[in-house]
C-alpha cells in the first residue's frame, strides 16, 4: 500500500493505465481482434463521451464480445502492448523522491498487474497501487468484469481519488501543506476524474480531451509520459504554477 504519511509526501501521481501508462490500450485491441470489433466499439465511445451510455454499459457490451480465455488474452497482450515511453523514467523518479504512483483503472487487474510485471519489472507491482476492477472467471472458462462499484462507471475513479486525498490529508497539522495530486488519463474511462486533482493531463488526440473542450475542464495536452514528468518537476520545483500549465 502507497504511504499516505502526507508529512513526508509532497505530491502524488493519480493514472490511468492503459493508453496511458501503455501506449496502447489493452480493452480496445482486444476488443477489435477478438471482440465486436473497431466500428462497433467507435460507436460506444461516442455514446458515453455525448452521454447516451453509460462507461459501465458499453465496457460490459466490449468484453462480453470477447471469447477468447482470459489466460489466452493475457499472452496476447503481452506481445502487442507497450509501456508508454517515458514511464519507467518517471516511476524510478517518483521511487526515489517519495511520490506515490496509484494507478486508477476502469480495465481489470489480472491485466494490468500481468502487463506491469512483464514490461515494467515483477517487482514494481508492490511499489505501485492498483485500484481497478476484478475479473471473474467460471468452470467453462468464461470470464466477466467484476466492478469496484455500483455506479455507471462501474469504477468511478473521483470516489477512489477522494479516499486516497482523504488519506494523505488525515495527518496533516495546522500549516502543514496538502501533496499536490496529479491526474493522467486519455479516454472516457477518466471522465468522473478529470475535475479531482490539482493538474489534470489529457493525452493529445485522445477522447479526454475532447471531454474537457466540451466541458471547459483545464488540462495540459501530452504526448508521452515524459511530458508528464517535465511538468510535474517544474510544479514542483516552483519553475511553473499549476495556472500556467493548464490549457482549456
Amino acid at each position: 500500500m502507497t504511504n499516505t504519511n502526507s508529512k513526508m509526501v509532497k505530491a502524488v501521481i493519480f493514472t490511468d493505465f492503459d493508453g496511458t501508462v501503455t501506449w496502447q490500450d489493452s480493452n480496445d485491441y482486444l476488443t477489435d481482434h477478438y471482440g465486436f470489433g473497431k466500428e462497433a466499439r467507435a460507436k460506444i465511445f461516442e455514446g458515453v463521451l455525448d452521454g447516451s451510455k453509460s462507461f459501465r454499459d458499453g465496457f460490459t457490451a466490449m468484453i462480453d464480445s470477447i471469447q477468447t480465455p482470459l489466460e489466452e488474452c493475457k499472452k496476447i497482450l503481452e506481445t502487442k502492448i507497450q509501456l508508454d515511453p517515458g514511464f519507467k523514467d518517471t516511476f524510478e523518479w517518483a521511487q526515489q523522491n517519495n511520490v506515490p504512483i496509484v494507478v486508477v483503472s476502469s480495465g481489470m487487474r489480472p491485466i494490468i498487474k500481468d502487463l506491469l510485471s512483464r514490461l515494467l519489472g515483477a517487482d514494481s507491482i508492490d511499489k505501485i497501487d492498483i485500484e481497478s476492477n476484478e475479473v471473474e472467471v467460471d468452470e467453462q472458462n468464461q470470464w466477466k468484469v467484476i466492478y469496484k462499484d455500483e455506479t455507471p462507471f462501474g469504477h468511478d475513479k473521483s470516489i477512489t481519488i477522494d479516499d486516497y486525498k482523504k488519506k494523505f490529508e488525515s495527518g496533516l497539522k495546522q500549516g502543514e501543506t496538502r501533496p499536490t495530486y496529479f491526474y493522467c488519463g486519455d479516454g472516457i474511462s477518466d471522465l468522473s476524474a478529470a475535475k479531482e486533482c490539482d493538474l489534470l493531463f489529457a493525452k493529445r488526440g485522445k477522447d479526454l480531451v475532447t471531454f474537457c473542450k466540451r466541458q471547459n475542464v483545464p488540462f495540459h495536452e501530452f504526448d508521452t509520459y515524459a511530458d508528464i514528468l517535465a511538468s510535474m518537476k517544474d510544479v514542483l520545483d516552483g519553475k511553473k504554477t499549476v495556472t500556467e500549465l493548464m490549457e482549456n
